[in-house]
């Protein structure tokens, strides 16, 4: 590996592993910093059951909270550093989010390294869910726990899940930053390899992946954006963009690795770049990592495929689940943006729920990354499936309707253009994660054959 500098301080790291491994899957990282001034008493290997279908993550990062204070022996205020791989990186974010006391655990958490992390999730989560899936990664050893896949852990690695939502609306999006170059937040650092896998897991590789997490998927670098066609908001109002409660983290790629690689196999230059990264103290430090970082990785960074993740939740005025709705973008002309609903997932606990994967090369052509970018618009379909109750929005597009169909099927459209290059903030941005909140009215309908109706002898006497 590159040149080292030795550490002296004696705050412990800790290596959280990902779903369906154990402590093990850090030998090659725990000899690699041990080499580099770690003692063997500084590094804490952490394992946890990810296979028991009624474990679920917050089980786990409840656990590992109590596993500092009664076996690693640390004080509630002593601080650590941590190293997560995979699925330890949304451990890290539930422990950072659980009832009580978070301005202490980020104040505590000094470091985070974050090693190909399932911030947003993985394209493998649901299939680990099917028979196929149990037969794969589930557990072997005879026992109650038999072919278990860890079903709560796996729901909440499903791309859209609500618990990432829930989770990002908290550490993201919510009142409390919690990822910044400030003195009471942790430094964070986001890796990923830049190929998937190899050999016959090559079979389970998905584009704009490492083999198991998506590259948009890794960043913390996101943003949260609401459509809002209610008719208690104001017109002015109806595309809003949440402030940002964090500083930008953006994912580091790494090449000649995957997802499994980067455990068991890093590269002299990612050894380096990680063992820097622990040694950050101050901003001016952490601004001098990125810059040498970013110039690292920069040609590793250009020779990929640009792909960005949209998190989509529809919901009406109550805060009620759409499960019925489709989202489509559109040009000026009318013609549809294909590469927007060619890769959607939608989340089996609930289809209000969506996650869209957009390959961003196809919209570099449609003039969207320019400078000089043409009128978007989100094309919004909302269905209840019955004709006694109607989704409806106010329309800032006089091309649609509007009417909902005796299905009670509404559309409408929305102007995006001022999210494009050239405004405030950019709506298309590689390798991110945007969430997108889209909220409509339901109304149920009154009158004959309808919702509430008045008895039929009553009716007749009505003026």
């Amino acid at each position: 590996m590159g040149t080292t500098v030795r550490r002296t301080a004696a705050r412990p790291l800790i290596l959280l592993h990902g779903y369906s491994a154990d402590g093990d899957a850090f030998a090659a990282w725990h000899r690699i910093l041990h080499e580099a001034g770690w003692s063997s008493r500084q590094l804490v290997t952490v394992s946890y059951e990810s296979l028991t279908n009624e474990v679920s993550v917050r089980d786990i990062a409840e656990g590992f909270d109590t596993l500092l204070r009664q076996r690693v022996g640390l004080a509630d205020d002593e601080p650590f550093d941590v190293m997560v791989h995979s699925t330890g990186m949304l451990v890290l974010r539930a422990w950072l989010t659980r009832r009580g006391m978070t301005a202490a655990r980020r104040a505590r958490l000094k470091h985070l390294i974050a090693l190909a992390p399932a911030t947003f999730g993985s394209p493998l989560a649901h299939k680990g869910r099917s028979f196929l899936g149990a037969l794969v990664k589930a557990r072997k050893t005879p026992g109650p726990d038999f072919l278990e896949a860890g079903n709560q852990v796996l729901d909440a690695l499903e791309l859209g899940s609500r618990f990432s939502w829930e989770l990002s609306q908290a550490d993201l999006f919510g009142d409390s930053c919690f990822y910044d170059t400030g003195r009471d937040t942790p430094y964070v650092f986001v890796f990923c390899g830049a190929r998937g896998a190899r050999g016959v897991r090559a079979l389970a590789n998905s584009p704009g992946t490492d083999g198991t997490v998506r590259w948009a998927g890794c960043a913390l670098n996101s943003r949260k954006i609401v459509l809002d066609l209610t008719a208690e908001c104001a017109d002015a109002a109806r595309v809003q963009v949440k402030h940002w409660t964090h500083d930008d983290v953006p994912m580091h790629p790494v090449a000649g690795v995957d997802h499994g690689t980067i455990l068991s196999a890093p590269p002299p230059a990612l050894q380096q770049l990680v063992i820097d990264a622990l040694r950050v103290s101050s901003r001016g430090r952490y601004t001098a990592w990125r810059t040498a970082a970013d110039a690292a990785v920069r040609a590793t960074r250009e020779a990929m495929v640009p792909w960005q993740q949209f998190v989509v939740r529809a919901v009406d005025e109550r805060g009620d689940g759409i499960p019925d709705w489709n989202l489509q973008l559109a040009l000026r002309d009318g013609s549809a943006i294909d590469a927007f609903a060619q890769d959607v997932h939608v989340y089996r606990g609930d289809p209000s729920y969506r996650c869209f994967h957009v390959n961003l090369s196809s919209l570099a052509r449609a003039s969207l990354l320019g400078s000089r970018p043409r009128r978007l618009t989100a094309q919004l379909y909302a269905s209840t499936g019955t004709s006694r109750v109607h989704y409806t929005g106010a329309l800032t597009d006089p091309a649609p309707t509007g009417v909902p169909d005796r299905a009670g099927t509404w559309h409408g459209s929305l102007d995006l253009s001022s999210i494009l290059p050239g405004g405030d903030v950019r709506f298309f941005h590689p390798f991110t994660t945007t969430f997108v909140e889209l909220r409509l009215d339901r109304e149920p309908l009154t009158g004959a054959g309808m919702v509430v109706r008045l008895h039929a002898s009553d009716e007749a006497v009505q003026p």
